[in-house]
């Protein structure tokens, strides 16, 4: 069976090279990818973790902490599949630990990645399959947890579809902590035996950003004591048209405002400058700028966060923010961060990635959404000139975030009972 998925990983991941090197997707990281590690690894059985990029990585930095207190002997390998995701893992890094890219999922470089690494504990933020990877740990008696589970609407259609094929993956994984009912109930109709899933809630919630000074971001823009800033974060090729057709509509009636645009992939920040330019903005990277802006910035100048890491910084300064993925078929982006910080949200309708989480601040007052162009421009206006709707907004974000946070403390006591030990007897197949 193993050997045929081979042969069918093998021809898809020819089928994408082009598009790869078209897109400009090989990056220093990828000899990893291949099975490429350092030669003097001394990691001692250590935890694996494996989030697959930016926004997974922010969820799971709690839950290592946490896992820290609990194996304080232990080191950490972390891994992601994008470049930005890496970036934020080096800064979870602690003396010892390995941050890399997870293996491509052929049978032959996963079980040469695992032997090198060799595990104590596999654990898998959201939901991913890998046949080869999550068989090659099984094999070696390596537990797979898998946390933050969730089965999107197309996922489970598709994985109930092969019902029969993806059991016998999914039995492979010892425990399964998911956001929520639904998810759970999804995974059992998937065949998960109930025994093996706990609903622990949503870590995205638990993410506290530690306390920002916006003033020096306010700063850096050139705002003024009296200056409002839009904030369009984590945008789509698609999307950011609309924010710029937006952006010129709200100048009439706030011609101080500025945007700020922060790309959900950096490297495109070319490709934006030029849209800017089309639009009839000046494009300002932020990459460019000084600790400061002392001279007054072009009227029509339009900053683009070209950097990784920086966009909850940013958050701080704005007055509103829109997160993207949300106006275009992308499935939206994490709100609780700007919420978390105090801002203002909207979005777009769709939010199908982040759903239950949509709902929850649509439900209480806590978000606004756009469904096009005409909304965004409407809602902004709203929050703009309503402080009492904007301090609603913040408020009963605020409520909703306090009210579910735990999932990374239930997380790390459902691993922790797992109990960790150094064996590793190979199962039979």
């Amino acid at each position: 069976m193993f050997i045929l998925y081979d042969l069918i990983f093998l021809v898809f991941t020819l089928a994408c090279l082009p598009v790869y090197l078209f897109k400009g997707k090989f990056h220093r990281g990828f000899l990893a990818r291949l099975g490429a590690l350092p030669d003097n690894l001394a990691l001692e059985r250590p935890i694996w973790v494996h989030a697959v990029s930016m926004g997974e990585v922010k969820s799971i930095a709690g839950l290592i902490e946490e896992l820290r207190k609990i194996y304080p002997a232990k080191k950490f390998v972390i891994s992601t599949v994008t470049p930005t995701g890496n970036k934020i893992a080096l800064d979870l890094k602690k003396p010892g630990d390995l941050v890399t890219y997870l293996p491509l999922d052929f049978s032959f470089i996963v079980g040469r990645v695992i032997n090198r690494v060799n595990p104590s504990l596999f654990i898998i933020a959201e939901t991913e399959i890998w046949p080869n990877l999550l068989t090659s740990l099984y094999k070696k008696g390596i537990p797979i947890v898998t946390v933050n589970a969730r089965i999107s609407d197309a996922s489970f259609r598709g994985y109930f579809a092969i019902k029969l094929l993806i059991k016998p993956i999914l039995d492979k994984i010892s425990l399964f902590c998911s956001q929520t009912e639904a998810d759970a109930a999804r995974l059992r109709k998937l065949g998960v035996a109930p025994s093996r899933i706990k609903v622990t809630g949503n870590m995205k919630f638990d993410q506290l950003t530690a306390p920002l000074q916006a003033a020096g971001y306010r700063e850096k823009l050139s705002l003024g004591l009296d200056g409002k800033l839009f904030i369009a974060g984590s945008t789509h090729q698609g999307e950011e048209e609309i924010i710029l057709s937006t952006y010129k509509s709200l100048l009439n009636n706030f011609p101080t405002l500025k945007l700020l645009i922060a790309p959900r992939h950096p490297e495109r920040a070319d490709a934006l400058a030029s849209l800017i330019k089309g639009s009839g903005f000046e494009p300002a990277k932020i990459s460019v700028l000084g600790p400061r802006t002392r001279e007054p910035v072009n009227p029509r100048t339009v900053f683009i966060l070209d950097t990784v890491g920086e966009l909850a910084n940013f958050y701080t300064a704005a007055d509103v923010v829109f997160v993207g993925g949300s106006l275009i078929k992308r499935g939206g982006h994490n709100i609780l961060e700007p919420a978390s910080l105090g801002k203002p949200v909207i979005f777009g309708p769709h939010m199908f990635n982040f759903r239950d989480i949509a709902e929850m601040f649509l439900k209480n007052n806590a978000a606004l959404m756009a469904k096009d162009e005409n909304g965004l421009v409407s809602a902004v206006t709203r929050i703009l000139k309503d402080n009492f709707l904007a301090s609603q907004l913040r408020a009963n974000a605020a409520g909703i975030i306090a009210l579910n946070r735990g999932a990374t403390q239930k997380n790390s006591a459902a691993v922790g009972a797992l109990g960790l030990t150094d064996g590793n007897q190979s199962k039979a197949e």
